[in-house]
């Protein structure tokens, strides 16, 4: 049985991206996957300026992996570079949530016969327009031809992928896909995406609906929890004072657990949504 390893988001290869940069922590000086912590979180803003530098441990150091400029190996439509759009703003994609990859095989790619390594950074594209995307970086592979692979090219006709808002990610070990979440409201919702060349892609509308889905995560029952992130309405700073700023929003998110009962993606489930009182105690869900 072929096999694969997802390191956790707090540990090893979890990359971030700067502006058009993708970069990696990587542990100094020992093989003890040991993370020390940041000491001290970047101060808020304002009155601190909007942009600080990433903050990491003083035992890891960045390593940079791909940058927006970098070509994909199989270039579709305007898709043809890890960060940007070819069109005419140079649109940037703002790949998000990354999901780090350990297989024991070869996974494959556009051109065949080629050994496309083992280690692998999955990112979904945050862009609009029916233009969001799924790229792989393959770690292992140096020569910029075959660096960067693209998962979801464009249609023939209509020269877009139907996606919008891609932010979250993740590995599912029950199914062995990989979910990405659409953030994008009504148009939301969750992409599955096989890891084997060529991949086969769905969306799992008739399984989890359609919202503005931040991220998800498969439990140790294979059921999904899903993350929404839909802003409620804007209202004032201080409650029962018109006169303050008119920035806060009204809270309008839920957690949901896609329950399924069974270690497989379901023919017949059930959506619930989480509540937390306020008192931190109780946990309440229905569906």
């Amino acid at each position: 049985m072929r096999s694969v390893q997802q390191l956790g988001r707090t540990i090893a290869l979890v990359a971030g991206l700067v502006g058009s940069l993708a970069t990696i922590p990587v542990l100094r000086g020992s093989s003890d996957p040991q993370i020390s912590s940041v000491a001290e979180a970047n101060p808020s803003n304002p009155p601190a300026p909007s942009e600080q530098p990433n903050r990491i441990g003083n035992n890891l150091a960045l390593q940079l992996v791909a940058q927006g400029s970098d070509p994909l190996e199989n270039p579709s439509g305007v898709i043809t570079t890890l960060g940007y759009l070819n069109d005419t703003n140079k649109t940037r994609t703002e790949p998000d949530e990354n999901t780090y990859l350990v297989f024991d095989h070869n996974p494959g790619g556009p051109t065949a016969g080629y050994d496309y390594g083992r280690h692998f950074l999955y990112q979904g594209h945050e862009n609009a327009g029916n233009l969001a995307y799924v790229t792989r970086i393959n770690l292992d592979v140096l020569d910029p031809a075959h660096r960067i692979t693209l998962l979801t090219p464009v249609d023939a006709t209509t020269q877009l992928t139907g996606f919008n808002s891609m932010d979250g990610s993740t590995w599912n070990p029950f199914t062995r896909t990989l979910l990405f979440t659409m953030e994008a409201g009504t148009n939301g919702g969750v992409v599955e995406i096989t890891p084997d060349w060529p991949p086969q892609i769905r969306k799992l509308n008739g399984i989890v609906g359609k919202a503005g889905y931040e991220g998800v995560v498969p439990d140790d029952k294979a059921n999904l929890l899903l993350i929404e992130d839909v802003g409620g309405t804007t209202v004032n700073v201080v409650q029962g004072d018109p006169g303050s700023s008119k920035t806060a929003r009204q809270p309008n998110s839920f957690v949901y657990r896609q329950a399924t009962g069974k270690r497989q993606v379901p023919s017949r489930f059930q959506l619930r949504h989480l509540l937390l009182l306020s008192d931190g105690r109780h946990r309440r869900e229905r569906g």
